[in-house]
């Protein structure tokens, strides 16, 4: 017996750590930066993924051999010497511009040479966030407005109402359609269809004055850029389709199908955090997002966390080569993994193993329908009920007095008393019974219409109802294998993990009314 208790603890493991290696997806994370930390953005090469630029804190360094050997190529002069952003123009790769916290500056030669672009007429213009290179024109952000130039860096205007003296956060664009341009600052989403000559607001953001929220209204112009924080965090556009924009703010990542005409939230299902800090969309369209608690993927309609291996949680930018290979810019320097899979598997023997001691989702789904009263058998029997009422008879019943002839005349008889008095009969009550059939209602009941709408509404809720069951059941399977998968030293991380299931199993229960709960034996999360 204790043989054959040891073989089947020997089997357990092995299912528990086949889970983890399906759920890790093969997913391994590589520090590829041999020290150099204060990563804050990455660029690759197009033509050779082997050629890889970084950004830190303190200048940029590149390596030619996918981060074998890295070497410094331009130490920022001055107080901030962060480098924020880097790009490359699309038609020249040789050509290499950083956005720095002292100045922009570009490089003709894939980083061996540097000249400086723009330098800001003071501390908040000299400090540039993000730059855009198109073909005829260079899109600069700073920590005070926006600067255009349309002759490659040599002349610069800026951008005027409400983009003047604004913190820009992020710029994008299609490269398919070069004049609509795309700008994120402090007081919402802007853009312009006309290379930069005039500028919409299509998306308002809630700004945050001193940690207190405060209205799209009463938004002053105060310009205390310490405490003013945007609910907006970036903004990406798909490369292989122009109207697709995705928007990531502290509450939500939204997603527009019309060019920012109209917006939509994306599925928060497998996102513990809503306040996304970084949003990418690779040039397969795969979209990537950011948060305090990670890196994910958006998948079938839902979040896949990426970052299970990845020891930093300072992330701030990502990068994706040709290869699959996704890079994470991060605090303790720049990270690699393959992407060469197809995202965590729901095999069946793992949804057996982490399944095994709850309700099946068919005992759920019955559960939902009983305590919203959403069966399909009520809908049978109001069509049986209408069916019926044809036969049944329509029954009127009357009842009335006849008031003729109640008073009359005694005579005739000499030995009676009252002969010849008028007095009062008896009152003639009469009453009356009637049948009726419609038979026309065997081949058409009016009732029928009522109960046909009523019942698409029922499909529609019963629908709606099911569908959410199933996103939160098989939402709460991931939560739980990716608890397995987290260190008992990840607390924090396995702390938020555990909310998040306690919160799935009470929507589970608010659907079913109360019968998730009653049904589980046990939680892996207590």
């Amino acid at each position: 017996m204790r043989k054959c208790k040891v073989v089947l603890a020997g089997v357990g493991l092995f299912i528990l750590l086949f889970a983890q290696k399906i759920l890790a997806g093969e997913l391994e994370w590589q520090d590829i930066s041999r020290g150099n930390t204060g990563i804050k953005t990455v660029l690759v090469d197009a033509g050779n993924n082997s050629i890889i630029y970084a950004g830190s804190d303190k200048g940029i360094f590149m390596t030619e051999d996918g981060g074998e050997a890295w070497k410094d190529i331009l130490i920022i002069g001055g107080k901030n010497k962060a480098v924020n952003h880097i790009s490359a123009d699309p038609w020249n790769k040789n050509y290499l511009y950083v956005a720095t916290g002292n100045g922009f500056f570009v490089s003709f030669n894939q980083g061996k040479d540097w000249k400086r672009l723009f330098r800001g007429k003071n501390s908040l213009e000299g400090e540039c966030t993000v730059s855009l290179v198109l073909f005829e024109q260079i899109y600069l952000g700073t920590k005070a407005g926006l600067f255009i130039s349309r002759d490659k860096g040599r002349s610069w205007h800026k951008a005027g109402g409400r983009l003047k003296d604004n913190p820009i956060l992020a710029i994008a664009s299609n490269m398919k359609e070069p004049q609509s341009v795309y700008a994120a600052c402090i007081d919402g989403l802007f853009r312009t269809q006309d290379k930069g000559g005039s500028w919409e607001r299509i998306f308002v953001a809630v700004g945050v004055e001193n940690n207190q929220d405060v209205d799209i209204e009463e938004q002053v112009e105060d310009r205390d850029e310490e405490e003013r924080i945007s609910n907006i965090r970036y903004i990406s556009c798909d490369p292989n389709n122009a109207d697709y924009i995705y928007l990531a703010t502290s509450k939500a990542i939204y997603k527009s199908s019309n060019k920012g005409q109209e917006w939509e939230k994306l599925s928060e299902y497998g996102l513990l955090s809503r306040d996304v800090r970084f949003l990418s969309v690779s040039q397969k369209s795969e979209i990537y997002a950011v948060t305090k608690s990670g890196i994910f993927e958006y998948k079938s309609g839902r979040w896949f966390e990426l970052s299970f291996g990845l020891s930093d949680r300072e992330i701030n930018f990502l990068a994706r080569d040709s290869q699959a290979n996704l890079y994470a810019a991060c605090g303790k320097g720049l990270f690699k993994t393959n992407m060469r899979f197809d995202g965590p598997s729901m095999d069946k023997r793992i949804l057996t193993l982490y399944s095994g001691n709850e309700p099946e989702i068919k005992d759920i789904h019955a559960a939902a329908i009983r305590y919203a009263e959403v069966d399909p058998e009520k809908i049978i029997l109001w069509r049986k009920q209408a069916a019926k009422k044809a036969l049944l008879p329509k029954i009127s019943v009357g009842v009335g007095r006849n008031v003729t002839d109640l008073w009359h005349w005694e005579a005739g008889s000499s030995t009676k008393n009252g002969d010849d008095v008028l007095t009062r009969g008896n009152d003639a009550i009469e009453w009356d019974t009637t049948l009726s059939w419609d038979l026309s209602e065997l081949i058409w009941n009016p009732d029928q219409a009522s109960i046909d709408a009523r019942s698409r509404l029922m499909v529609e809720l019963r629908g709606d109802i099911l569908d959410e069951v199933n996103k939160l059941y098989f939402e709460r399977l991931r939560v739980k294998m990716e608890l397995d998968k987290l260190s008992i030293e990840d607390s924090k991380r396995r702390l938020e993990k555990e909310l998040r299931l306690q919160e799935l199993t009470a929507s589970l229960d608010a659907l079913t009314g109360g019968y998730f709960s009653s049904q589980t034996k046990s939680d892996v999360a207590s």
